[in-house]
């Protein structure tokens, strides 16, 4: 069977089928805490604007169909969320948010490995207010597929989503993946991208953000050395940097995040 969009006056003949789910487009859908939702946005002759929360959404597609992709916190509570459309007349699309439980890692350390010293606090109060602002990068959508490549060669973690509680006290659940690798050893970008970002930051070390368009960002942490700075224009798998143990660890690996819409969300969404 066939059913018929009209855009501008022309009748176009699409399969039925052409909004199911495909397994094979990334990011995979998965509507919980640290997911991705992917919203059916309709047929435009151009590029629908959709929010969440007045923060813009990466949207795809093309004028048969349009899919909003909504990064959702890992802090979210399961039930009905929505986001807002505009084009021309403003309409609003409700969701679903899934239940997810996270792994817990209750651990007994060193209190000096808890608690900062004024200093450290107040480094880190500084460097995070920089990362807000680098976070909120929103550039043109880059065109394309989003199945990203593993940016190093190593054990991934699945520590996504894990919460850790040091001596009693609760820590921000882990915002990303850890892959295993030598110090030294390559990381390349996912994405065609765009380097906003360098630095030396308290618990991440050497870290550099990657823009890949739409608000959607890498961040590679703990590096031994950057290879690139703000500016650069970097092709899927051109090497970036490497692997380190700077920063806050016990020993080498890459830290890898993703955000979307300002949102930490799976990295193993986006990889095969």
């Amino acid at each position: 069977m066939r059913r018929l969009l009209l855009l501008g006056g022309v009748a176009i003949s699409l399969p039925c089928s052409v909004r199911a789910a495909d397994p094979q487009i990334w990011p995979r859908a998965s509507a919980v805490p640290g997911g991705v939702a992917r919203i059916d946005l309709g047929p435009a002759m151009e590029r629908p604007r959709a929010t969440s929360g007045g923060v813009p959404l990466l949207v795809v597609g093309d004028p048969i169909v349009w899919t909003a992709l909504v990064g959702i916190p890992l802090s979210a509570e399961p039930g009905t969320a929505q986001i807002d459309v505009h084009t021309g007349t403003a309409r609003s699309l409700a969701y679903t948010i899934e239940n997810k439980r996270y792994s817990e890692q209750r651990l007994k350390v060193s209190p000096r490995t808890v608690d900062l010293s004024p200093e450290d606090l107040s480094r880190h109060e500084r460097e995070r207010a920089h990362q807000v602002g680098v976070i909120a990068t929103f550039t043109e959508p880059l065109p394309g597929a989003f199945k990203m490549q593993q940016p190093t060669p190593g054990r991934r973690s699945g520590s996504f989503g894990l919460r850790r509680v040091f001596n009693g006290q609760p820590r921000n659940p882990h915002s990303g993946m850890d892959i295993a690798a030598p110090t030294g050893t390559p990381v390349v970008s996912p994405l065609p991208a765009t380097v906003i970002d360098r630095g030396d930051y308290f618990f991440n070390g050497n870290t550099v953000w990657l823009d890949h368009g739409g608000g959607l960002l890498s961040m590679m942490c703990h590096l031994s050395r950057i290879d690139v700075k703000p500016g650069d224009k970097i092709a899927a798998g051109q090497r970036v940097a490497a692997v380190g143990a700077t920063g806050r660890v016990t020993g080498p690996h890459l830290h890898w995040s993703i955000s979307l819409n300002r949102v930490m969300v799976d990295p193993a969404l986006f990889l095969a």
